[in-house]
């Protein structure tokens, strides 16, 4: 099992298993053989659409899902109540209306691609096919598994951690070939709130942002150009701001950011302050708010510069009753150079106080 306790995650008792052969997308393993290897108490395989997936379920019965072959996290229910019933969906999930790789929508994805010159080859596969490489578990209140996805000259490796009151996730790409490597990269989580009215972020305050698409992703919900569409503020929205244009850099004033209208922002440090000797970086974590359901969570950036935020506006109309947001640490507006045989390492991690 990779170790990420360079990023502070907490230290899991190792059980090594035996590692997964290579499988492609049409010779994908049994829930039966994953079970077999990699199961244990909280760490179940199991088969939706044809699609291998795994579930992880904590003591207090805090859970997490996640699809296999596209790392995809697809559903976290915490307990947020201390009554026998109290968990709650943090994510927002479209399910896939056909089987296959990248179909459903939403939820927590890793996004990785290489940023070519024109005429050069590229280095990472255009696809990121997973297999599982390795399980954790510490009695039951940290469980762990490793996905993998290997090619000629890149080695990826993607850490899904569940706690009772956190989940984690974890990405580290080595660079195997002669030649250094540009890459872009976020790890994007669609948040699920109750209405549109009373979503929020805190904890960005006096921060730069200005204006920008989010990165291409299989699992977005909203497309880059649908993101960037811009629509009047909703009437009786106090305390709203409007969007910039683009491209213009303006300042966080406010300490709570509504999200109830349409936006899609980087905040971030510009790339001009970066090259100076002292400058003011971003947070390394805010927090959602989500009033309709009296919830909050924390959301970490470990490894990344930028912190994407995003909101639907009226567009979410179409998706059903509930609101949802897109944001998370990505690598943006400066892409993430890996040297040969260095590999690069980022994380995202949301928490919440809930229970207390």
């Amino acid at each position: 099992m990779a170790s990420f306790l360079s990023l502070s995650l907490p230290k899991l008792n190792i059980i090594k298993a035996s590692s997964a052969t290579n499988t492609s997308t049409t010779t994908l393993p049994s829930p039966e053989a994953l079970n077999e290897k990699f199961g244990r108490k909280g760490i179940k395989f199991l088969e939706s659409d044809n699609i291998p997936i795994v579930e992880l379920t904590t003591r207090n019965g805090s859970s997490l899902s996640l699809r296999i072959p596209d790392a995809h996290v697809t559903s976290y229910k915490p307990k947020v109540h201390w009554k026998d019933d109290g968990f709650q969906e943090a994510l927002f999930t479209i399910p896939a209306s056909e089987a296959g790789l990248y179909k459903a929508k939403g939820g927590v994805g890793l996004v990785m691609t290489e940023v070519l010159q024109p005429g050069a080859k590229g280095l990472l596969p255009s696809t990121l096919e997973w297999t599982v490489k390795d399980v954790d578990s510490d009695s039951i209140d940290a469980l762990q598994v490793e996905l993998g996805c290997t090619s000629r000259f890149f080695d990826i490796t993607y850490i899904v951690t569940l706690y009772p009151v956190s989940m984690a996730t974890a990405v580290i790409a080595k660079n195997k070939s002669p030649k250094p490597a540009t890459l872009t990269s976020g790890i994007l989580s669609h948040f699920r709130f109750k209405r549109r009215g009373g979503t929020a972020i805190q904890g960005l305050r006096a921060c730069s942002y200005c204006s920008h698409p989010p990165l291409s992703s299989p699992f977005q919900i909203l497309t880059p150009s649908e993101a960037m569409i811009s629509e009047p503020i909703r009437w009786l929205s106090f305390g709203a701001e409007p969007e910039v244009k683009p491209g213009t850099w303006t300042q966080q004033d406010v300490p709570i950011t509504l999200l109830e209208n349409k936006m899609s922002r980087v905040y971030a440090t510009p790339l001009k302050e970066r090259s100076k000797a002292f400058y003011n970086t971003i947070p390394s974590k805010y927090e959602t708010i989500d009033q309709g359901r009296g919830l909050c969570f924390r959301v970490i950036r470990m490894g990344y510069e930028d912190i994407y935020v995003s909101s639907p506006g009226s567009l979410s109309e179409k998706y059903g009753k509930d609101y949802f947001i897109c944001t998370g640490p990505a690598s943006i507006l400066e892409p993430v150079t890996v040297n040969p045989g260095d590999e690069w390492r980022g994380a995202l991690v949301i928490e919440h106080d809930n229970l207390t």
